[in-house]
């Protein structure tokens, strides 16, 4: 089975767009890997950080500029000498498709090379479960169809969010089957693309370091706010995950059935309140533990639920937590879709 980021690594072929079975040179990857991780690199920049010569930087530029994936940014003035023109990475020079499973069903969304969602449709399970062998192709062929025919080419691969297996419900079980492995080797075969899995937490948390808000942060704990809360240690860009099983306290199942008891407050702004306080100490608990072992300064909370659930936690958490950068996640639609869609560009682009 290959979980992102795999080995061996597919790239690119120059002459073919991104399809073809040959390797980019650590070079050429450790540029594209300042780039994803900046908005604006110049040259100079470039060969401060990687070391590599001038010379071996215009090769690499002119190589990757050959296949439009990076492009000239606009011209920084301001500075004794000529202005100073910046290389960004074209919007348009890859794609990707990510899915994700939640417990009713699946979205599936279509990103661009800065992250940009540029297609997203949620499914129900019962409208995706054997229309073939494979039913997750009909829905990413949708996604595969958005992308203009003559950019096709350029759809690097699919990621998966995968769920931990404790959450896995039948809905899942019955699109996915009970081998990851057959359901990747699968789709593999029916779309002629690499499929990548990684667990949905920290899928979601790769798509932050990448192309949200953690893009700048070496050292965070990213907590992800869905029917469970969960969380993931992220230090020196390596993304840990703990041992600790999804936390059904504090999660949005916890806020449905907390509005549902029969002795609950007498009111829904009440039932919402005392959820808050639960989810936000559960956060705080798990944060003051772990300073104990090592100095993260920020936090970052993704969540899918609506902004009037998210933001008042966010400024709860944040005054609790006074002594840290606490930061919403960049992508409230589907973030754990986004965060699979950028399981090939780790792979296929960056270092690692």
């Amino acid at each position: 089975m290959r979980f992102a980021p795999p080995n061996p690594l597919r790239i690119a072929d120059r002459a073919s767009g991104l399809n073809a079975p040959s390797v980019r040179s650590y070079n050429e990857r450790l540029v594209l890997s300042l780039l994803l991780q900046n908005e604006s690199t110049t040259r100079l920049e470039i060969g401060q950080k990687t070391g590599l010569s001038a010379q071996t930087i215009s090769v690499i530029v002119r190589s990757l500029e050959q296949e439009s994936l990076v492009a000239k940014g606009e011209a920084q003035r301001g500075r004794m000498g000529p202005p100073t023109i910046p290389m960004i990475l074209n919007p348009e020079g890859a794609f990707s498709v990510g899915v994700s499973f939640g417990t009713r069903g699946a979205d599936v969304v279509v990103i661009d090379f800065v992250g940009n969602i540029r297609f997203h449709k949620a499914h129900r399970y019962e409208d995706i479960e054997g229309e073939h062998d494979t039913p997750l192709k009909a829905p990413i062929d949708e996604a595969i169809r958005s992308v203009d025919h003559a950019m096709r080419g350029r759809i690097a691969g699919i990621g998966l969010a995968v769920p931990d297996e404790s959450l896995v419900g039948p809905g899942i079980r019955k699109t996915l089957g009970h081998d990851l492995a057959d359901a990747q080797a699968g789709l593999e075969i029916a779309l002629g693309l690499p499929v990548f899995m990684q667990n949905d937490v920290t899928a979601a948390a790769g798509g932050e370091s990448l192309f949200g808000v953690a893009r700048q942060l070496s050292d965070f704990v990213f907590f992800y706010l869905g029917s469970r809360l969960q969380c993931r240690l992220v230090l020196n860009h390596q993304i840990h995950n703990g041992s600790v099983a999804p936390d059904a306290v504090g999660g949005l199942l916890d806020l449905a059935d907390a509005m549902k008891r029969p002795n609950s407050p007498s009111n829904d702004e009440a039932a919402m309140s005392a959820w808050r306080a639960r989810c936000r100490d559960r956060i705080v608990d798990s944060v003051s533990a772990l300073l104990g072992f090592v100095g993260v300064q920020s936090l970052v909370l993704s969540t899918n639920a609506p902004a009037g659930t998210a933001d008042p936690l966010l400024r709860e958490i944040t005054a609790a937590l006074s002594h840290m950068t606490v930061l919403p996640g960049k992508i409230s639609t589907a973030p754990k879709a986004w965060g699979a869609a950028s399981l090939p560009y780790h792979s296929r682009f960056m270092v690692q």
